[in-house]
């Protein structure tokens, strides 16, 4: 079966930023001689084996499969005995051309506003009364390669009560309304957004040129104010086991794998995508070569942003305070030494 590197190597694009240059040639030339290589030689018989080494790119669907394994180790000693809940927080299609031209900016913009929308709300005694935890993770497409930034929230059923002093379990249920979530996020993220741009902070570009004055960028805001923002809650996990396992495949997903890359002859590129607008239903998209790269590209990300955030309890900060605080309360037994700020 072909692979993205197969398609890389027969592909130039002539317009790529050093981000996408650098994904680029890193996964051309992943587990190649051009990577250098190491050897491993039996102490018995003495014969050597040699294997190139890997690009180790975030966006290489081959290199990912170690760091997961690695980081969902880490995450084990941070499960509450509690339900888990997934949450996703997407942007309306009209923000669109303008995070992509402001990337770094608007992914941590989004990123905050979901994280502290939920926090926020958690701590309404209306719903939860409890300082809760969240991990979230930013991905940037569709699947069928579209631009569709977006983030995956998972939260643990309860937390440490206002009072500090107990536990406080959700119901089985999420806790807080997905109406009340898309309205709270939606306030937030263009409050955000307004700040960033009264402080000069974003760049405006081509399709987007006209919204460098403010009252075609007021409108635009006044305009979102009105549009209802899609967050979709979705079934709670059936163990915390379960949700270290699905997040792991989240956290680390390149925007396409190799197993869903069904033929490559040279010019055109079929792959499997899933219609979510369509029953899920799973279809077969051929690109030509270069489009396809170019929709890949779209989903570099920034050199060193990063997509995998904890707030809350989970905050680095707090690993070794309120979680722990929160492990002992809630009757699991915490395991300090390996309590990592991953």
């Amino acid at each position: 079966m072909p692979e993205l590197q197969d398609i890389f190597n027969q592909v130039r694009l002539d317009a790529m930023s050093p981000a996408q240059a650098k994904a680029f040639n890193m996964i051309r030339h992943c587990r190649t001689a051009t990577l250098g290589y190491h050897a491993e030689v039996c102490t018995e018989c003495g014969s050597v084996e040699v294997s190139y080494n890997s690009c180790r790119n975030r966006h290489c669907p081959k290199c990912q499969h170690a760091v997961q394994e690695q980081w969902v180790e880490a995450q084990m000693s941070k499960l509450l005995p509690v339900g888990y809940f997934h949450v996703v927080f997407t942007l309306p299609q009209e923000l669109n051309t303008l995070v992509f031209q402001n990337q770094k900016l608007l992914y941590s913009i989004l990123m905050q506003a979901a994280g502290q929308t939920l926090l926020e709300l958690a701590k309404d005694p209306k719903f939860l009364g409890a300082t809760i935890g969240v991990t979230s993770v930013l991905h940037t497409w569709g699947q069928n390669l579209s631009f569709h930034p977006h983030v995956h929230c998972i939260v643990p059923g309860g937390g440490l009560a206002n009072d500090g002093l107990r536990f406080v379990h959700s119901r089985k249920k999420f806790f807080i309304p997905v109406k009340v979530i898309s309205k709270k996020f939606r306030g937030k993220f263009l409050y955000l957004l307004k700040q960033a741009y009264d402080k000069g902070e974003m760049a405006f570009f081509n399709k987007a040129a006209k919204l460098a004055f403010k009252s075609n960028f007021l409108a635009l805001v006044d305009r979102l104010y009105r549009t209802p923002w899609v967050i979709f809650g979705k079934k709670p996990f059936k163990s915390p086991g379960h949700v270290v396992r699905y997040l792991g495949r989240y956290t680390h997903r390149a925007a396409i794998s190799n197993s869903r890359i069904q033929s490559f002859d040279g010019h055109s590129v079929s792959f499997s995508w899933r219609d979510y607008k369509d029953n899920s239903q799973s279809k077969l998209m051929t690109l030509d070569a270069a489009e396809f790269t170019r929709r890949f590209l779209l989903h570099v990300l920034p050199n060193r942003f990063v997509k995998i955030r904890h707030y809350g309890i989970l905050c680095s900060r707090n690993i070794h305070t309120l979680l722990l605080k929160c492990l002992i309360l809630a009757g699991s037994r915490p395991l300090t030494p390996n309590i990592k700020k991953q």
